[in-house]
Parts: structure tokens; C-alpha cells; sequence
């Protein structure tokens, strides 16, 4: 495990797109989970249908959500020292992501993904079973999100933002202002 200490300092200030934070939303009884994933500069929210809450499916779900995103974008992602993480290096040879690791117990080292997380439960209620929603139904959770106005980003939405940001990623390597 690579620590988030050992993360280099352009990530920290969310100049550069391409750096997420990960977590799994863990649904009722502990038997399924869903993925989520944010983008620091734009706040683009994705979910990854898991199917259960094992190493090998978080691996899977991940990477294969990871590897949708062009790959000037999937830079690194931010997780916490969970066990389903196990496979990280799996992700990392899936999909040339950098995994780094937050400490134990701190969750603010990936704030934009606990924000995130209690936005979905919003949709994804404590203790539902998150193992009946549907990839498309997921998409249109993320949607919603990710057409909501934020404040941090000047009332426009994370997807306008990112739209923006594969704009600028078409047309070479930039900063978002």
C-alpha cells in the first residue's frame, strides 16, 4: 500500500484532473456494496455496480468503470485501508491508475467521497439492498449528481466541469482556472 503522504502535492490541490477518491457504500447485512468514485477538480460522480462486497469484486467494478474514462484522466485514486482494497495492484495493472491509501480512520483525506456518500444515501438508503439496482439504474443515480449545481464549483454542475476538462484534455494538457 502506497500512503497518501507519499501522494504528490499536485493532487492535493486540485488543479489537475484525473485524480479520484474511492469508497464502497456497503448495503444491508453487509452483502452487497456499490462503488463510488469522484474526481477531485470536477467532482464527477461514478457508481460501479459490485457484485458483493469481496476483493475480486471491487477490483472488478473499478477497473472496469476506471477503464471508461480516458486514461489522461484516471491519473490516481485515493481510498481507505479497507480489506476489499486487497487487489489494488490488480486496479492499478487493470487500468494505470495509482492507488494511494488515506490513514486509518481519517476520513476528511477524501472528503469529496464522503460528501459524495451521503449524497447517495439520499438514493441508496442505509440498509437497503444494493445488489437489486442495475448498472443503467446506478448511471442515473450518478446523473442526477452530477447535473446538481455546486457551490465549490461557481453553481455550475461536475458534469459542465467536466465537460470542460475533456475539452482541454482534446486539445492538450492544461489546469482548470
Amino acid at each position: 500500500m502506497v500512503s497518501i503522504h507519499l501522494r504528490p502535492p499536485e493532487i492535493e490541490d486540485r488543479l489537475m484532473p484525473g485524480h479520484w477518491e474511492g469508497d464502497l457504500i456497503i448495503g444491508a447485512n453487509n452483502r452487497s456494496a456499490v462503488g463510488t468514485l469522484v474526481e477531485r477538480t470536477t467532482r464527477l460522480v461514478i457508481l460501479a455496480k459490485v457484485d458483493g462486497t469481496t476483493a475480486t469484486a471491487a477490483a472488478v467494478g473499478f477497473s472496469d468503470k476506471l477503464n471508461e474514462v480516458p486514461r489522461s484522466l484516471r491519473l490516481s485514486m485515493t481510498y481507505d485501508q479497507g480489506k476489499e482494497m486487497v487487489k489494488h495492484a490488480e486496479i492499478t495493472q487493470k487500468t494505470g491508475t495509482a492507488i494511494y491509501f488515506a490513514d486509518p480512520h481519517s476520513p476528511w483525506q477524501r472528503g469529496s467521497n464522503e460528501n459524495t456518500n451521503g449524497l447517495l444515501r439520499q438514493y441508496l438508503p442505509k440498509g437497503t439492498d444494493l445488489s437489486v439496482y442495475s448498472q443503467e439504474e446506478l448511471d442515473a443515480i450518478a446523473d442526477s449528481l452530477n447535473t446538481r449545481p455546486r457551490k465549490t464549483l461557481d453553481w455550475r454542475t461536475p458534469l459542465e466541469v467536466y465537460a470542460e476538462v475533456l475539452k482541454k484534455t482534446v486539445a492538450g494538457p492544461s489546469t482548470i482556472q
